[in-house]
């Protein structure tokens, strides 16, 4: 059976235990990232095949480590027809929704007379994406980082993801980079995939910003490489909460509660209910549907709900809530009641899906949100990637000679008492000058 624990009658140190992700236990690889990089810095483009070679590709050269044309072309050929159909749905879905977050690109309004302020908005320059593949293919992923990119304009997209042992990239992501207009992409990941990003190379140049979920490693090199470049929100191991209450049907709870585990062993996933029958039903059905997986998947499920997922049990719904608030999950999904009656309570997720009909496996793929959210408790400052991660803000002015009257006094005198003569004699002057 899947764990149950009992939350008040957890210490404070099996508590904060809970709390912690894989993404959290981070020190190792901070050793390990910290060797690649400085390879990487030192060597450039034949320190990056080194360690493609290494842990992706052993047939990997400067030469071949870029996608070419005739490997895009290839992959249309490669995907069947109802995965082209499945893709193009989606990137509808999720264009329509990114096309929706658009701010005007000019924005400036009237403050007082002839005071006029605002911003400018300007789209990134460059911009790298990081998509995994280490347990799978992740076309879809390729979808949620390229597509809000491109609808915000970035003038240079380039990605970086792991080729399989033959050097190939998994066909689906590259069709579907090319429906989001990517032709730069580089068959690299891990530590090597993110350095090369941020540092650039002879053959790959570097980006302003680096966005898309990592393995605990690449996490460490972000980590790293902050103030090299812009690192995105932390995307690292994923992680889930099921809030379920009495109404609740306990097969769902179970099937949802595998939907995050089967990422990998370093995924959470957690059932958060205060009604003990249904912590009891649905650790039996969990247990049930594991069978039904392949083993593979299976192991990775039951090794992470094992180390840092399970079954809370709470003495009530508000402590539920508030356990959520304090976990800060990736995904959480709202199978209570009255979900609508509770959303104002919940202040701390990087989605929300609300109702039996939306689960997260839906969201992922189908729905049009995006599925690259803040991990690791982030979820308290940061936000789900879209296209205000690949635009910028200018501050935008204008004063009029009639504001310039008005506003002459109040910065002559706050200059003044600043210390900064300059200031002020900017102003004086244009008084006489103007």
């Amino acid at each position: 059976m899947v764990r149950i624990l009992k939350l008040s009658q957890l210490s404070s140190a099996e508590r904060a235990k809970l709390q912690k992700r894989a993404e959290l236990d981070i020190d190792n690889a901070l050793k390990v990232a910290q060797t690649v990089i400085e390879t990487i810095r030192e060597r450039g483009d034949a320190g990056v095949v080194d360690y493609v070679r290494r842990f992706d590709y052993e047939g990997a050269t400067v030469e071949n480590i870029k996608v070419s044309e005739a490997e895009f072309e290839r992959a249309f050929h490669l995907i069947e027809p109802e995965v082209k159909t499945a893709i193009e749905q989606a990137f509808r879905n999720i264009q329509e929704v990114h096309r929706r977050q658009m701010p005007e690109e000019t924005l400036l309004a009237e403050i007082e007379t002839g005071v006029f302020a605002g911003e400018k908005i300007s789209p990134i320059p460059n911009v790298g994406l990081y998509v995994p593949r280490g347990r799978g293919a992740f076309p879809s992923m390729m979808l949620m980082l390229a597509i809000p990119a491109m609808v915000a304009g970035v003038e240079r997209v380039v990605v970086c993801t792991p080729p399989d042992k033959q050097g190939n990239v998994e066909p689906v992501s590259l069709v579907a980079a090319q429906m989001a207009g990517v032709r730069e992409i580089y068959k690299l990941g891990g530590v090597q995939a993110i350095a090369a990003l941020a540092l650039g190379t002879k053959n790959i140049k570097r980006v302003d910003k680096i966005t898309g979920p990592c393995s605990v490693y690449g996490a460490a090199a972000k980590r790293l490489l902050f103030g090299t470049v812009d690192v995105g929100l932390p995307a690292g191991p994923s992680e889930s909460i099921v809030l379920a209450d009495e109404s609740t049907d306990a097969r769902l709870a179970a099937l949802d509660l595998l939907i995050e585990a089967e990422h990998g062993a370093d995924s959470a996933a957690l059932l958060v209910t205060h009604c003990e029958d249904l912590a009891i039903a649905a650790s039996e059905y969990a247990q049930e549907y594991l069978q039904k997986l392949p083993d593979w998947r299976r192991e990775f499920c039951e090794a992470g709900l094992a180390a840092y997922g399970g079954i809370i049990l709470t003495d009530s719904l508000q402590q539920s809530l508030d356990f959520v608030n304090e976990y800060a999950p990736e995904h959480l999904e709202v199978l209570v009641s009255n979900p609508f009656a509770i959303l104002g309570k919940i202040k701390n997720a990087g989605e929300i899906l609300l109702g039996n009909h939306t689960p997260s496996s839906m969201a992922t793929y189908a729905i049009g949100v995006n599925a690259v959210l803040p991990t690791g408790s982030f979820a308290r400052s940061y936000s789900a990637v879209s296209v205000y991660d690949f635009l910028k803000r200018s501050t935008l002015a204008y004063v009029t000679p009639e504001g310039f009257e008005k506003l002459k006094e109040t910065t002559k005198t706050l200059a003044e008492y600043e210390g900064f003569p300059a200031h002020k004699l900017a102003i004086q002057h244009r008084e006489i000058l103007l």
